[in-house]
């Protein structure tokens, strides 16, 4: 890990992760998956505050169709897009949950986090608060990908649930020279879901954490990673070990009841950390002026 500080001088370098899913991302995927993740940081950091980069890396992955968030999401039983979206920051959060005519739901958290009469709001109430705070709405078929349509009906002419773990949700933490960590997570859901399921992605301390000295993001199965609150659970543990290590015990304790997803953690010093234990999952992160990836 290269020195924080750039020459010796009290300047930091932004520092950014990204995750685009943890999941079993098939071969002939890999590829988009890698440059989806890499021109997310490659993005984020052109800002200039943890905040922006966040919201601009998040903003680039639900803009990509390669992944579960924004545009290209998955579909529910009723052919629907429903988006769920969290940024956070020093033990504050703003959440939204249940939108489809949200284009970019990362923007909207961010606007909710500013908030300090709000955390977290769902469905048509959130997108009313939208047009309000000057983001507009969109149709929500403009969010639907003919390749998540065909999987939608795919699945309702066999009339079973995917047998495959699909999960491409993203996320992002920043650390900027003000020593602020910012985590944020957006995705679409799962495939086929009941309408009006919310999974981990917009809960605190589960699908995204962030206090004065680490943050983190979390895909997977968010069933099981609300149980362990996999997110507040790294950053308790962080207390007690390196960073690297609590991403692998946090990653333990949903193991041990049968979950699946990962992790991505970066600290106030500008130390990085991820887990899986899926096959894969896409992450890019940089280090000084260069870029490192992988699936």
């Amino acid at each position: 890990m290269r020195n924080l500080f750039n020459g010796g001088t009290d300047t930091l370098l932004m520092k950014i992760i990204v995750h685009g899913g943890a999941w079993a991302i098939p071969d002939d995927a890999v590829e988009d998956h890698l440059k989806g993740v890499t021109r997310a940081v490659k993005r984020g950091l052109e800002e200039k505050n943890a905040f922006d980069a966040v919201e601009a890396a998040i903003n680039t992955m639900e803009d990509d169709p390669t992944f579960d968030a924004g545009y290209g999401s998955f579909l529910n039983q009723n052919g629907e897009i429903e988006l769920d979206a969290i940024m956070a920051e020093n033990s504050r959060f703003g959440a939204v949950a249940g939108v489809n005519r949200i284009k970019n739901p990362i923007s909207l958290a961010k606007k909710i986090l500013a908030d300090n009469e709000v955390n977290f709001i769902i469905g048509r109430g959130a997108e009313e608060y939208a047009e309000k705070n000057g983001i507009s709405l969109c149709d929500s078929k403009e969010l639907i990908l003919e390749r998540e349509l065909k999987r939608w009906k795919k699945i309702k002419k066999e009339n079973k649930k995917p047998r495959e773990f699909f999960h491409d949700t993203v996320g992002a933490v920043a650390l900027d020279k003000y020593r602020t960590i910012v985590a944020g997570t957006s995705t679409g859901g799962t495939p086929n879901k009941i309408p009006g399921r919310v999974g981990d992605t917009p809960l605190f301390g589960a699908g995204c954490y962030a206090d004065s000295s680490v943050g983190a993001s979390a895909t997977g199965y968010g069933e099981s990673i609300m149980r362990v609150l996999l997110t507040r659970t790294v950053a308790d543990l962080y207390k007690k070990m390196e960073l690297k290590q609590a991403c692998k015990e946090a990653l333990s304790a949903l193991k041990d009841i049968g979950g699946y997803g990962g992790v991505i953690t970066l600290d106030v010093k500008g130390n990085f950390g991820y887990s899986f234990n899926t096959p894969r999952m896409a992450c890019a992160f940089n280090e000084g002026n260069k870029i490192k990836f992988f699936v």
